[in-house]
């Protein structure tokens, strides 16, 4: 035994303790502590402990304290995550006992609870924030009446006692950073008093963030413990949620939304006051100068520890990045707990309340029967671009909800899209956070019209803001109820003649008229209306009050900034505006449609407004289209727009009549294809066409079976999905028919050919002679061969050069056709090629065109030689009610040539190639990258674990997060592992950026 290591010596020493004292034998990990030794206890049937063997000196009431404690909380709240002590044979909880050196020390067991640190968990979602502060909150109060005399403790980590930092200052060798701490201490003290006036209780006091367990696997994580309860005295909670606040704010992009969300969780379980949410950002503050100073301390006296300065980097930068609380940070806390953002906030809305009906009309009329017009998302299609709102439309807003001049309003809260200046943009992306959310009612009268003071005020800000699409003029009136208490209310969109007779300081009596509404040269550039805000407190914003918000943000601002419709002699409900409820809408969707009709996403998103390759749900929030290739040259296309209304207001026949429309239609098309492909068939869907694809097989070559790779999708009718291996092989599908013969793709990543094998092709092409044999076997006979030309579900394969012509010959030797199903790679998706198999370099017999050439509108296209034609024109009539209707046929020409006018095949090959270079640069850095494969905008990136195989979880998981960042994907393959990224060809190279940074940001969150 003296030959063994004295690490190896330890763990035997305590395992045979364990043996001897518990009654088990387990394998030994030592773990990090800063005192005493602690050991993870695991048995052969994988049950885990925590051994904990506390210093020598140790003082029995400290263990003690903590059984208690946990002991206390297993009562008060079972269902807690934290620790059970587990007691020894003998029935005793704590153990004297000695060390391998005979020093004697304080033993007990824990069970271990499952999980793995907070501070090394991703993603650090809102949701996994909010459950930690229900756990703290649901600790805090366990522990409400706990009582024990240790809790009276003194020492350093007792956040009340601070203070003591202030004598290592000089310690600190940056004057900048001491600076910080002095400034960290300061704020203490301000608060130390309103500290020292709260309740007391017992406390855990050290919830780090590797105290706090998470479990789950990616995308499904939960709190699933909090351990150590060492640090524990007594103290106002809000110290103990402070300190835990401390360590989530740490490398937070939005600290203020994590604390938002951390104290909603805490508030809902133990409701929190006003007093301790404002005392929250100092002791933040404090409780990491503490930590910084204890490590500098520790590192002093213990240099080859790293276990003391663990989180001091973080520490630091958190402390120089915010020397000053976030904006508004006390009203976004109290109103995240549905408390006033003020003390004086609920005096003032209740007076309000009661004085609504005895203000003076602030246009001379009652507004009571004045009619309300929505400009929301969803009501209004102003602007036509959501990006960019022009003078033209800005002017005539509204217009078409009556005539110029009529009195309306404008709803309180409605998110609209008519904010479209860089200003409203929060991040450098079109698809980041933008504020949409009107926090004020409109009253839209004649420019002129003038406008009464509600009550009496004073004016605490006049000017004229010129910007196009600002306020013009705008003035703010201060104003006191007769408890003393102050609020503002804020008029935009004035004549800035008010500026001559209107200055800071001057008084307004109620119903006095004090400025009138601007025409569109002064009220900049709106049609002409009175935006009427009011404001609670104005601590944060001053006199440059947003007009509009973050959805968000929405809790913070309604508390801020709440319903104007008391000024306005209005009840509440009549000015705020309702969007859609989404859950609403899920509910009934389940109650109507069939359960197999899929959802994209967890978290499922409705959308409302499209715009080339954004979609906007009904909140206004942005989405980045990287998935929807239907709208392949964008959503909402004005061109298509005005095609499809001119159409629409003449006629819309059927081809049974002639038509010029049909014949342009089928020349634009045939332009593109080769001359063998001479006749086209105009159907409602991809669909309808692959199945007419299938007659026209038939007919032509008196065969049934058809030959088609393995994991192919091409419609959903009953022919279609017999040739859908992608639908018939799932379970609970009906299987393969008898004249359906597949073989394997030709996945040169995963397939039984790899890419180092330079004859894969003609290997995967061989792999059809048996499909073929088969159906001559069985008397079937060769109708031909069905592919994607670029398998697509089957996960964004691009198969090897030479592989379809080989295929394609031993098709037509059997004597079957070679139908191309071009129904995601066509129109020049793929950027080199106009059609996937100009890339292969073939001449199908058919080609299938699908829902792009419609841009949305159902329409489906085979065109296929004049023999094959001829052979289906038997005698039996083929008619499609709505395929090649007028209305169909400008709309499919209208999307060619708008291909062209765009260069959007151009864009396709130039964006593809910045998107591909990109994932190749990530797939260097991140394992879980097997394969990146694409051309154009038809990309492929296949998720894998380490083993190698299809990392189906990764690549959900990844596809929702990805959704949490505004960007839509989608995935595919046999194993749904393969993101697919398919955006419309008008996506731009800042988009590309954006889908590379986050997809950057949400690999690393695998990876952790």
């Amino acid at each position: 035994m003296c030959c063994l290591r004295p690490d190896l010596l330890t763990v035997r020493h305590w395992k045979d303790l364990l043996h001897q004292h518990w009654g088990i034998s387990v394998d030994l990990t030592r773990l990090d502590g800063e005192y005493d030794l602690n050991f993870l206890a695991e048995t052969d049937n994988g049950v885990g402990y925590v051994l904990k063997a506390m210093r020598p000196d140790c003082p029995p009431w400290l263990v003690d304290m903590q059984v208690a404690a946990l002991a206390h909380i297993a009562r008060r709240d079972p269902d807690l995550p934290v620790p059970r002590v587990m007691p020894s044979v003998s029935g005793s909880e704590v153990l004297t006992l000695s060390d391998e050196h005979g020093q004697y020390r304080l033993v007990w067991l824990i069970e271990r609870l499952p999980g793995r640190c907070y501070a090394k968990a991703q993603p650090k979602t809102a949701r996994l924030v909010q459950q930690l502060g229900e756990v703290l909150g649901r600790t805090a109060h366990a522990l409400e009446d706990f009582a024990h005399p240790g809790l009276a403790r003194d020492f350093k980590w007792d956040l009340m006692r601070a203070s003591w930092i202030a004598e290592h200052l000089d310690m600190i060798p940056d004057a900048g950073r001491r600076a910080l701490l002095s400034s960290a201490l300061a704020g203490f003290e301000t608060i130390s008093h309103a500290l020292r006036t709260l309740p007391q209780q017992a406390i855990h006091n050290d919830a780090n963030d590797y105290n706090i367990l998470v479990a789950g696997e990616l995308g499904d994580q939960r709190i699933s413990g909090l351990i150590d309860f060492g640090d524990m005295c007594s103290g106002p909670r809000i110290c103990d949620l402070a300190i835990a606040a401390a360590y989530v704010v740490l490398d937070h992009p939005q600290p203020d939304r994590a604390l938002e969300a951390l104290v909603e969780g805490y508030h809902d379980v133990y409701p929190l006051t006003g007093v301790e949410l404002d005392l929250l950002w100092p002791l933040i503050r404090m409780r990491l100068a503490v930590s910084v100073v204890n490590s500098h301390l520790m590192a002093v006296e213990t240099p080859d520890d790293p276990y003391v300065v663990i989180s001091q980097a973080p520490a630091w930068r958190f402390l120089e990045t915010f020397p000053e609380p976030p904006k508004l940070l006390s009203p976004r806390l109290r109103a995240a707990c549905g408390l006033p953002v003020s003390d004086a906030a609920g005096r003032v809305l209740a007076w309000l309340d009661n004085a609504r009906g005895g203000f003076a009309p602030i246009i001379g009329a009652d507004l009571a029967d004045a009619q309300l017009h929505a400009l929301s998302v969803e009501a209004s299609t102003c602007p036509q671009n959501p990006f960019d709102m022009t003078p033209t439309e800005a002017a005539r807003l509204g217009e078409e909800n009556g005539p110029a001049g009529e009195v309306w309003l404008g709803y309180y809260l409605e998110p609209r899209l008519i904010y479209t200046a860089p200003a409203f943009r929060l991040g450098p992306w079109k698809a980041s956070n933008r504020r949409t959310v009107h926090l004020a009612a409109d009253v839209f009268a004649p420019a002129g019209t003038p406008l009464r003071a509600p009550l009496e005020g004073e004016v605490a800000a006049i000017e004229n803001r010129t910007d196009h699409l600002d306020y013009g003029g705008v003035i703010v009136l201060r104003h006191v109820t007769p408890e003393g208490d102050t609020f503002h209310t804020l008029y935009g969109h004035l004549d800035p003649s008010c500026l001559e007779t209107l200055k800071p300081g001057d008084r307004v009596a109620k119903g006095a008229v004090f400025c009138h509404l601007g025409g569109i040269h002064q009220n900049g550039g709106w049609a002409p209306h009175l935006h009427i805000q009011l404001a609670l407190t104005i601590d944060g914003i001053g006199d440059d009050w947003p007009g509009v918000c973050d959805p968000d943000d929405i809790a913070l601002w309604e508390a801020v900034c709440p319903n104007p419709a008391a000024l306005l002699n209005l009840p509440d409900d009549m000015l705020r505006y309702r969007p859609t409820d989404r859950q609403a809408v899920l509910a009934a969707r389940k109650a109507h449609f069939g359960g197999n009709l899929s959802l994209s996403y967890a978290e499922p998103v409705m959308l409302v407004r499209g715009w080339r390759h954004h979609l906007f749900d009904e909140w206004g929030r942005p989405y980045l289209d990287a998935y929807n290739n239907v709208p392949h040259v964008g959503h909402a296309h004005p061109r298509i727009q005005a095609v499809a209304a001119d159409q629409l207001r003449r006629v819309n026949t059927n081809t049974r009549y002639l038509h010029p429309a049909q014949t342009e239609f089928a020349e634009a098309l045939l332009s593109k294809l080769p001359d063998n492909l001479q006749v086209c068939y105009f159907v409602n869907s991809g669909t309808e066409a692959n199945e007419l694809a299938l007659r026209l097989a038939r007919a032509h070559t008196g065969g049934k079976g058809i030959v088609t790779p393995d994991h192919g999708y091409h419609g959903n009718s009953t022919g279609t999905v017999a040739i859908s291996a992608y639908k018939f092989n799932k379970p609970g599908g009906v299987g393969k028919a008898d004249w359906v013969e597949l073989f394997e793709v030709a996945d040169d990543y995963r397939g039984s050919f790899r890419r180092d094998d330079p004859d894969r092709a003609r290997k995967f092409a061989d792999l059809v002679d048996p499909a073929i044999a088969a159906l001559t076997e069985r008397a079937q006979g060769l109708a031909g061969f069905i592919a994607e030309t670029f398998p697509s579900v089957g996960g964004q394969i691009i198969p090897p050069p030479g592989y379809l012509p080989a295929v394609y010959e031993k098709i037509r030797a059997a004597g079957g056709v070679c139908i191309a199903d071009e129904v995601q790679t066509g129109l020049g998706r793929l950027g080199e090629h106009y059609f996937g198999f100009e890339q292969q370099e073939v001449r199908p017999d058919i080609v299938v065109l699908g829902k792009p050439i419609g841009n949305g509108h159902p329409i489906g296209v085979v065109v296929t030689t004049r023999e094959i034609a001829d052979s289906f024109n038997n005698g039996i009539e083929f008619f499609s009610t709505f395929g090649g209707s007028t209305l169909s046929c400008r709309l499919g020409r209208e999307v060619l040539q708008i291909v062209e006018d765009e260069a959007l095949q151009e864009n396709a090959r130039l964006a593809g190639a910045r998107l591909i270079e990109g994932l190749n640069t990530l797939e260097k850095r991140y394992d879980c990258i097997g394969d990146v494969r694409g051309m154009g905008l038809f990309v492929g990136v296949e998720l894998v674990r380490p083993d190698g195989s299809q990392a189906t979880e990764i690549c959900r998981f990844v596809k929702n997060r990805m959704r949490d960042h505004r960007i839509l994907i989608g995935s595919e393959g046999s194993h749904d592992n393969i993101l697919k990224i398919r955006p419309p060809l008008t996506i731009e190279m800042d988009d590309i950026d954006m889908i590379l940074t986050a997809l950057d940001e949400v690999l690393a969150e695998v990876t952790v």
